[in-house]
């Protein structure tokens, strides 16, 4: 992969943090602004879609979390891999065609089903986009600036939100002002169907530009770890495919004993799903995530006998199981208020769709982009003089100050006061994301940073994701049910889930006690298991 005649060092001292690095950046910026805006729309549409394919808040929050959340969490192990061992941006460029596509054709839905099937092909589009950019950035920037990097293209997210919100809220109001009977609309559709047609198109057009525009940087560049690529990637990939499976554990020399220990994992995720069933009544949601929550654990399973490097280096490091408990629960909030927040001012202050989308939308953008930033930049500068100083800002951010942001933005009566508070709720809310994934690539090898990536995100979106907005919307329904009006019921509802930031105030103190020890031996752990660095 070298260019002809330099050593790996001049390459290193040529490229990392160069030109060719900044372009990628910028334009991974872009494709992850576009990740959320196909991502997060369906949240200013949800009142419009209840009302038309009627639906209740549980089936919003499946919808946003759980539709999206587990093929997009599954999918992403195995594309993990093949961002590992494949061309990363090209692997970009084609997830960035497909999910686009998906977005628009959600625009054709006529039932819940079917707007089901098109979320599932989003998020299975979107699982290939953070993992090999995880992969790429890190081998084009050094490590004591990763977090800022990473700040940098994870801000994306929320310019996407914000822009997500204000599109899909103008869209929506321009095109019922414009057609009140739908009928009379160009090809009779309604205006959430124009919003994702509309929101679709230019993701298609972006993932020609990123194939031409960015270039694929050595493996292990900025390390001067020099990474074999593989021979057969499409190989690799369709094992770690296989490894989803239980037919992944026949071939070892304990089969029998493996696939009891599969089978008794498979019968607590049923039992446990069949009474959340018979608790709520919502058959997609726990088949849905009980499918990916099983297939998940035998991929765990089957790893520790494929890559027993990997397994070890993700799965019994105290750092980075503390750390995969604490880091879902931050985003477990701020999916479920991302979700109900356009229903929350629509019940509680009147508020119209676009009005929603631009006041929203624009504190989104940039109290997260400051959050994103902020909180990647004093991540590194706190890390200089703390181990665990990433860590700390992710304590007091997104637990603390997010805290403060939520309260205040539910429990104030002027409109004005609660968005200032919601402003405060982004800003901490995202100071997770640079420093969360750069203490997670910080613990594994190179040849391994995607899969670890993607593991990073699967437990954001099984946990998060899929349960957050989900849960919330089913906690509303319930006090609905008991009269509740609809406004209260959100508001209420949007307060009790805020408990769950009880756990990563415990785990995140945890993982910072365990970090230096983990980090400063994973060479050395890998050696002793046989890896050749």
């Amino acid at each position: 992969n070298l260019k002809k005649g330099k050593t790996l060092s001049e390459e290193k001292n040529s490229e990392v943090g160069g030109y060719h690095a900044k372009i990628a950046l910028s334009l991974l910026v872009l494709v992850y602004i576009f990740n959320f805006i196909d991502r997060q729309i369906l949240s200013i549409l949800a009142e419009d879609i209840k009302a038309d394919l009627g639906i209740s808040n549980s089936d919003i929050g499946f919808l946003f979390g759980t539709a999206f959340g587990v093929f997009y969490s599954v999918v992403g192990i195995p594309m993990g891999k093949l961002a590992d061992s494949w061309n990363r941006k090209n692997l970009i460029s084609i997830g960035l065609a497909f999910w686009s596509l998906m977005t628009f054709l959600s625009g054709t839905a006529k039932s819940f089903l079917s707007l089901s099937i098109y979320r599932f092909g989003v998020g299975i589009g979107e699982s290939s986009a953070s993992p090999s950019a995880y992969s790429l950035l890190s081998d084009y920037f050094s490590p004591r600036v990763r977090a800022t990097v990473l700040s940098i293209y994870s801000s994306g997210l929320y310019i996407g939100a914000g822009i997500g919100l204000f599109l899909g809220g103008a869209i929506l109001d321009t095109w019922n002002s414009a057609y009140p009977d739908y009928t009379q609309a160009p090809f009779g559709l309604k205006g959430w169907q124009a919003a994702f047609m509309g929101v679709g198109l230019p993701g298609i057009l972006l993932s020609i530009i990123t194939f031409f525009f960015i270039k694929e940087p050595v493996r292990g560049l900025s390390e001067g770890i020099v990474t074999e690529p593989s021979k057969e990637p499409f190989k690799d990939t369709f094992k770690e495919f296989i490894g989803l499976t239980p037919i992944s554990l026949l071939s070892e020399k304990e089969s029998l004993k493996s696939i009891g220990i599969n089978a008794l994992i498979a019968l607590v995720i049923f039992s446990l799903c069949f009474a959340l069933y018979n608790l709520t009544g919502d058959f997609l949601q726990w088949t849905a995530w009980g499918i990916g929550t099983y297939l998940v654990s035998t991929w765990i399973q089957s790893l520790s006998k494929r890559d027993i490097v990997a397994f070890t280096l993700m799965f019994k490091s105290k750092a980075a199981i503390y750390s995969f408990i604490a880091f879902p629960c931050i985003p477990f909030v701020g999916y479920a208020y991302s979700a109900f927040t356009p229903s929350f001012y629509i019940n509680n202050h009147g508020m119209s769709a676009l009005e929603i989308g631009t006041l929203i939308g624009l504190i989104t953008a940039i109290g997260s982009f400051i959050g994103v930033i902020g909180g990647g930049y004093f991540g590194d500068m706190l890390r200089d003089k703390y181990v665990g100083g990433r860590l700390y800002v992710i304590f007091t951010g997104g637990v603390l100050i997010t805290l403060v942001g939520c309260f205040g933005m539910i429990y104030s009566e002027s409109k004005n006061i609660s968005l200032i508070f919601n402003f405060i709720y982004h800003v901490g809310s995202s100071v997770y994301v640079g420093c969360a994934a750069t203490t997670v690539t910080n613990l594994v090898l190179p040849r391994m940073r995607a899969m670890a990536g993607a593991f990073f995100i699967l437990t954001l979106s099984m946990i998060g994701l899929a349960l957050g907005p989900y849960t919330l919307g089913r906690i509303s329904d319930a006090f609905e049910s008991q009269g509740y009006a609809a406004g209260d019921a959100m508001q209420t509802s949007m307060a009790l889930i805020l408990i769950i930031l009880i756990i990563p105030s415990i785990a995140l103190f945890l993982a910072a006690k365990n970090l230096k020890k983990d980090e400063e031996s994973v060479t050395e752990r890998a050696r002793a298991l046989g890896e050749v660095i």
